[in-house]
């Protein structure tokens, strides 16, 4: 296949040179076309050095120069550049800016593609290009006037007809094991310096670099240490759900820029437990399925708001058509590679922590889409997700994520970074005897009544499934440190009707995005209603919130209720101010959490499942997704986002059976008999 792509290829090339030469105006469109042609250009070259190895004798400060030049447009000059929707639609009208915006976005890619020598990529991109150039030269030449609607018709060809291309790319890049970049990279690379944080063709910033030189001074124990609880996190997943690893034999490693030495050691203990590594970065092109919300390796997002400002493009060509073609793509190419997806055990996730909160604008110009659209969407999640369920079977794939800090933390980084390691390897047997305590007495529950003190408002009473034999049943799951690092929780399937009330956060970072005063108002465990103060208007806020916290759903179920037990991890947060800058993974584990969306047993609710003490987990599904064999489309949502409620801000969490209420936390401290210890990290100075 690259071979076809090598004369053409030959040909984009040369026709961009002459693009060049052709731009002699002083329209916008003109600059328009000449801008996105220097993009172009640059990518081109890039390619050439990479192809003929020039790239690999260029200095650091080349590379670096090189890279910064590649991401300009999307740092220093977008208050300026047509990759802004302001600007394009500011210069170019509104209609046809949003497109023409949207264009150069995708172009963007190429960067990317460039980097990874990826000659087919770069070529369909580079087409888009001189097809949109060559209708603009067209109307020129024959004196007509330039409709949005041409271009529009352009990139919608573009999207549909190379669907299976770009499907075939997410697919390749999750499960194939010629791993490209990184796999050059974690395999041969000086990770001691930060030379080869350019070589990723990402976005890098001081904040790589410091890590890598950090890294760099970490003795060889250390980094053991932190790959030895990642790895036995994920192996352990499979024993502790009952899951065979031995079928499996390649994990999914996705990671943070900056932490190669630690990759690098997992994958050796990988290769060690049977299982070869793949390393997927996150998608790169917006019509393939770029997100703000990144799911593969990345560095820094070079500008938030250039990835908010171009997430709905796809409104201009998505339909069903569309829809149903791309559905049809993802099976293909999962087909394609079903011997891999067959022996695929699921990702192995590092996370990493520290990067202040970005307030993002919900721009006017952006395109937006319509209810009609957003249905299609929640549509293709749920059935390509039931797709994935078909060639990586819930029942046999396990996960792990454990999340570490950057240097952007700031000053404490160090400090921080130290006590993180010994809060992802805290005794979980200590923490697993404690709540199975909690787990006894909430197993007693017909419902569990939450109220916050504070200035947090929440008073919400949530239903607990029923028992029919406590001897051998139970509703909660004894969480250790296995496929969430680091300990702590108890957690449960809620039984939607009969759990109502408001759920209140004053502040919180959910997905890499901040919520102030963030309230859900629950019905028979369905959100009826929500706002937050992000915004100065009510509605932006709402917007703001069904775009990133609902994923565009109209409503989403509680599909969890736990009760997180890291007090420690809570005072960390506490000693160095980190709330706002935490990661789910470990905010959960900080105060009782409810998870709007999917079940934690999502597509694996007929897998039985069993707590250490034997007992089997019950409590897997609820009255939504029961819809699972009748209408899967109604039964999931494909997300699943855990909201905190701090201790600080926690009055009480009680147990209400009848006639008969106990306390497990009361004034934000755990006080059932046989917990009170938990208390201790509560008690120290900080």
């Amino acid at each position: 296949m690259t071979e076809d792509y090598i004369d053409i290829y030959e040909l984009y090339k040369e026709r961009i040179d002459c693009v060049t030469s052709e731009l002699k105006d002083d329209s916008a469109l003109e600059d328009y076309f000449r801008a996105v042609c220097d993009l172009m250009r640059l990518t081109v070259h890039i390619y050439d050095m990479h192809a003929d190895g020039s790239f690999y004798r260029l200095s650091v400060e080349d590379k670096k120069t090189l890279l910064d030049k590649a991401y300009a447009e999307q740092t220093l000059n977008y208050g300026e550049s047509f990759l802004n929707p302001d600007v394009a639609s500011d210069k170019l009208g509104k209609e046809l800016g949003q497109i023409l915006s949207a264009v150069y976005a995708e172009l963007i890619s190429t960067v990317i593609y460039a980097y990874e020598e990826d000659i087919e990529a770069l070529c369909i991109r580079l087409g888009l290009f001189l097809e949109c150039y060559g209708a603009y030269r067209a109307g020129i030449d024959e004196g007509t006037e330039l409709s949005a609607t041409a271009f529009k018709t352009i990139y919608s060809d573009y999207a549909f007809d190379y669907t299976m291309d770009m499907m075939r790319y997410m697919v390749k890049e999750s499960y194939s094991t010629d791993n490209g970049v990184a796999g050059r990279i974690i395999e041969s690379a000086d990770l001691t310096v930060p030379d080869y944080l350019y070589d990723y063709g990402e976005y890098i910033t001081d904040n790589e670099v410091k890590l890598v030189k950090y890294m760099a001074t970490l003795p060889e124990d250390k980094i053991k240490l932190m790959a030895d609880v990642f790895t036995d996190g994920y192996i352990r997943g499979f024993a502790a759900t009952g899951k065979d690893i031995s079928i499996k034999n390649l994990v999914q490693l996705r990671y943070p820029v900056g932490f190669e030495r630690v990759v690098r050691e997992a994958a050796g203990l990988f290769a060690e437990a049977g299982l070869n590594v793949t390393y997927r970065r996150y998608e790169p092109s917006f019509a393939g399925g770029r997100q703000l919300i990144r799911n593969g390796y990345s560095s820094a997002i070079a500008n938030r708001q250039f990835e908010a400002d171009h997430e709905n493009d796809r409104v201009l060509y998505y339909d069903r058509r569309y829809m149903e073609h791309r559905l049809m793509c993802y099976k293909n190419a999962h087909e394609e590679y079903k011997i891999e997806t067959g022996g695929y055990g699921g990702p192995a996730v590092m996370e990493c922590f520290g990067e202040k909160p970005v307030f993002l604008e919900q721009k006017e110009s952006a395109l937006k889409p319509d209810e009609a659209i957003n249905a299609l969407v929640s549509e293709y999640s749920v059935r390509a997700s039931n797709i994935l369920n078909t060639y990586v079977k819930g029942e046999e794939r396990s996960f792990t994520v454990i999340a570490f800090p950057t240097p952007a933390i700031g000053d404490d980084f160090e400090a921080i970074f130290d006590e993180t390691i010994g809060l992802n390897t805290l005794d979980y047997k200590l923490y697993q005897d404690m709540q199975q305590i909690m787990i006894d007495t909430l197993d007693k529950a017909q419902y569990v009544r939450i109220t916050g003190r504070n200035g947090n408002e929440t008073n919400l009473t949530v239903a607990i499934w029923p028992l029919k034999d406590p001897e051998k049943e139970t509703a909660f799951e004894n969480c250790v440190a296995d496929v969430n690092i680091p300990v702590g929780e108890v957690f449960t399937s809620p039984v939607l009707e009969g759990t109502n009330g408001l759920l209140h956060v004053k502040s919180v970072y959910l997905e890499d995005m901040p919520y102030t005063d963030l309230k859900l108002w629950i019905k028979d465990g369905m959100i009826e209603d929500y706002s937050c103060g992000n915004y100065d208007s009510t509605e932006a806020g709402r917007e703001y919130i069904k775009k990133y916290l609902l994923f565009s759903h109209d409503t989403l179920p509680m599909g969890e209720f736990a009760i997180g037990t890291n007090t420690t991890a809570y005072m960390m947060c506490k000693k160095y101010s980190l709330h706002s800058v935490m990661p789910i993974l470990i905010a959960e584990k900080t105060g009782p959490h409810f998870a709007m969306g999917d079940t934690c047993y999502s597509h694996e609710e007929d897998v039985l499942t069993y707590n250490p003490d034997g007992k089997a987990i019950v409590a897997r599904y609820n009255s939504v997704s029961a819809k699972r064999n009748e209408d899967p489309l109604k039964a999931y949502f494909g997300c699943h986002t855990d909201i905190t409620i701090p201790y600080d801000e926690l009055d009480k969490l009680s147990v209400i059976s009848g006639d008969e209420t106990t306390d497990i936390i009361s004034e934000g401290r755990f006080v059932l008999k046989g917990t009170e210890s938990l208390n201790d990290p509560f008690d120290k100075e900080i």
